[in-house]
């Protein structure tokens, strides 16, 4: 042993001895070593382990020149009221350089009801835009070329119906399907796991979201069928790790379905996108999403039998972690967001949503808005992060995290796999257990101040620093009943009914139901009657209680 080997050695000893009453473990509940060294990747193989951007499999990006060639899209989250204040906010979005529109809905319409029932009371625009029929679609994207924008609509259970309106909203505008470009993201396996935003049981629905897939696949080419969205796993408290698992087991999931609808690989893959958190610790983060695409692609090449390119690759939106906000110190969001957007493009993220600082207290002001997009843009061109592809590679520490997640993630789909799949293991509770144990387990952390949040358990400031907060008046509930009440009037009431018992008809056999949704929602046929209608088939779904 050299000198200055052993005095590394005793250094190291030192450290040990110094903090050897403190775990350094990351959100995953990975312990985190002092220092890595070759060592700790000695099985390392450039080829087999990264490759060259845009290559199999991937690991450093789905494309060769990543954000040298085209940026990220940036997209803001928005909708609040009626259709008619969001136009404005999106207007208001792309003016200020957004390139891309994120739909936010309210609960009624998320649940599949009408503004006006009851259930719906004091939800009305609430949380998002309020969508009962086509007529608000289409004022939602008034004077807005579909043709020129790509738009993503979080939506889960009712979103064939929405997917349709949007066909149709581009119809009226002379744009064809074959030109729309988004994402809705249509992921009812996580609704079961996480959001807990479901209508029917599993297996109808995920039939609905096999007919979206195929449809697409035939006539609207260019849109992405599925968000497969870890985001909402994340939010409902999981780690890093099983957002990385469960959300590629659901992914997993749906490859299977469609396959045996009959349809191969190839031919719909390629337009299945995945929904990732951007959470605190930075390094775990990025590692995920590397871990992510040599996972997918592993997976597609080596079980599916998928010989595209396209299909191997896993390309995703991110979003800034909403449950990271918080209500004291506001202020402080900023930062955490800019890190973790910084996390998500250094990971190679395609399309990226920076959350507004007041989140934790309302939905966003135009204020907030435009600072969480400016984040972005002083990243895009100030930093120069986007001036090479995935800088971190080869980094011993963060290659061998990705190896760990990988590994980690690997166990989860074998037990998921002894529990018979994806859809067995919801029923069964195991994902929401995972979930609702990590979740226990870091709140009691924040609790003990074993992990800090500044501003809540530690550094905190006596000054009160509340925002000036958006408040959707009640106001907006009578004017959307107003106005679904002015479009029942209007439409064939009668055409509305054919359809609707075109689409009952249709339910109750094998067919692909999308083009039946269209027609009704052509005839102003609203969310409400076309989910009540399919409830008369399919039935809902009630979950069984874990504790």
């Amino acid at each position: 042993m050299t000198e200055i080997e052993e005095t590394s050695q005793k250094e190291e000893t030192k450290e040990k001895a110094k903090h050897k009453s403190r775990s350094f473990r990351n959100l995953s509940d990975i312990e985190i070593k002092r220092l890595y060294k070759p060592q700790d990747i000695s099985e390392f193989k450039y080829e087999q382990a990264l490759g060259e951007p845009g290559k199999y499999p991937y690991t450093r990006g789905p494309y060769n020149n990543m954000y040298r060639g085209r940026l990220w899209t940036m997209r803001q989250f928005a909708g609040f009221g009626t259709a008619a204040q969001t136009n404005e906010r999106f207007k208001f979005l792309i003016e200020h350089g957004q390139t891309g529109l994120s739909v936010a809905f309210h609960l009624p319409t998320i649940y599949g009801y009408e503004s006006c029932d009851e259930r719906s009371l004091g939800e009305v625009g609430k949380e998002g835009v309020a969508i009962d029929t086509l007529a608000d679609m289409e004022t939602l994207f008034d004077g807005i070329d579909l043709s020129k924008i790509s738009t993503s609509m979080t939506i889960n259970a009712p979103a064939t119906i929405l997917l349709a309106m949007y066909i149709v909203v581009a119809e009226k505008q002379g744009v064809s399907p074959e030109k729309l470009r988004g994402t809705i993201q249509n992921d009812i396996l996580k609704e079961y796991i996480a959001q807990k935003s479901w209508i029917f049981p599993p297996e109808p629905s995920m039939r609905l979201i096999v007919d979206t897939i195929e449809y697409c696949t035939h006539h609207v080419p260019q849109w992405y069928t599925i968000s497969i969205s870890g985001y909402h796993i994340r939010e409902a408290g999981s780690t890093a790790v099983q957002e990385l698992a469960f959300t590629l087991a659901d992914g997993f999931a749906y490859v299977e379905a469609a396959m045996e609808r009959g349809l191969h690989v190839d031919e719909f893959a390629h337009r299945l996108s995945f929904f990732f958190n951007a959470h605190n610790n930075f390094f775990e983060e990025i590692a995920k999403y590397r871990a992510a695409r040599r996972i997918w692609a592993k997976r597609m090449k080596n079980k599916y039998g998928a010989k595209k390119p396209e299909s191997m690759r896993l390309r995703f939106h991110t979003q800034t972690a909403g449950v990271s906000l918080t209500a004291q110190e506001p202020e402080n969001n900023i930062v955490r967001v800019a890190y973790q957007g910084l996390a998500a493009v250094l990971g190679g993220t395609q399309s990226l949503h920076t959350n507004s600082y007041d989140e934790a207290l309302c939905l966003p002001t135009e204020k907030a808005v435009r600072i969480a997009l400016r984040t972005q843009q002083i990243m895009a061109h100030e930093t120069g992060v986007a001036d090479t592809v995935d800088p971190l590679a080869g980094s011993y520490y963060v290659e061998w995290l990705t190896d760990k997640m990988e590994e980690e993630a690997n166990n989860y789909f074998d037990q998921i796999e002894e529990l018979g799949g994806v859809i067995p293991a919801i029923k069964k509770n195991f994902f929401q257990k995972e979930i609702a144990n990590a979740s226990y387990k870091y709140q009691r952390e924040v609790e003990r101040k074993e992990r800090i949040i500044v501003g809540v358990n530690k550094y905190k400031s006596k000054e009160d620093s509340t925002p000036d907060i958006l408040k959707i008046e009640d106001e907006v509930a009578l004017k959307q009943l107003q106005l679904l009440s002015g479009v029942k009037k209007k439409r064939d009431n009668a055409a509305v009914k054919d359809t609707l018992g075109e689409l009952k008809e249709a339910a109750q056999g094998t067919e692909n139901l999308m083009p039946y949704i269209i027609n009704a929602v052509r005839d102003y046929a609203s969310i409400g009657e076309i989910i009540g209608t399919l409830k008369e088939v399919f039935g809902i779904y009630r979950e069984d209680s874990i504790f």
